[in-house]
Parts: structure tokens; sequence; C-alpha cells
């Protein structure tokens, strides 16, 4: 059983959840992460809907994950350590456009990462 407080949980992020004011907000601090790769994903840019969000990154616009399968297709991005309650956190920042899934990364390392609802 977790507490909450140690790092366990992988999100593989490749938008806003990497600004630093965005991780201030929503962790309470910065996270360090490594660059990694998902393939059989495409990125695309979705009005985000929600005015706190878009002031807190800056963006009205947001990139968004569609599955594809396609081995070519592949989204650039950085690796997350967090806690369970951090990733709680991250939750509630996403709006309903998204939502949270399992995939493996192109390093083997299995994430969680924000896909279109």
């Amino acid at each position: 059983m977790s507490d909450g407080s140690g790092p366990e949980e992988c999100l593989f992020s490749y938008g806003t959840l990497q600004l630093p004011d965005v991780q201030l907000d929503t962790f309470g601090r910065l996270l360090e992460g490594a660059e990694d790769t998902l393939p059989g994903f495409r990125l695309e840019w979705t009005d985000v809907g929600d005015e706190r969000v878009a002031q807190l990154s800056g963006l009205d616009k947001h990139p968004i994950l569609r599955r594809t399968d396609d081995p070519r297709d592949r989204v650039f991005g950085r690796v997350l350590r967090l806690t369970a309650d951090e990733l709680d956190a991250a939750d509630e920042y996403e709006v309903a456009l998204y939502r949270r899934a399992a995939v493996t990364l192109a390093s083997g390392l299995r994430a969680w990462v924000y896909v279109a609802a």
C-alpha cells in the first residue's frame, strides 16, 4: 500500500504538464523527466475549453493524442516520475477531453499518458 509520498508512477508528458508554471501549480514542485517516445500515436491540437487551464498554461489550444497503431507515428515527450497523489493531481488538471491510459513507450517503460477521451 502506498502512502502517496514516494515516486512510483511514470507519466509520459507531451504537452503542458512539462511547463514549470503548470507543474508548480499542479504538483507544488518541479518534476524531473527523461526523454522518450510513444509509438502508434499522433499529436493533434484541440481547444482546451477550460479558462483556468488555458490561463495557467498560456495556451487556448492544447496538444492531444490520438491512437493510430501505425508504428511510423511517434510522439516525443518526457517521462515524469510522480507519486500516486501527484498522479491524482494530474487527473484533476486534465480536462474532460482527456482520459488516462497505460502505454508502453519506445524505451520499453510502462507509463500513463493522457489521450483523447
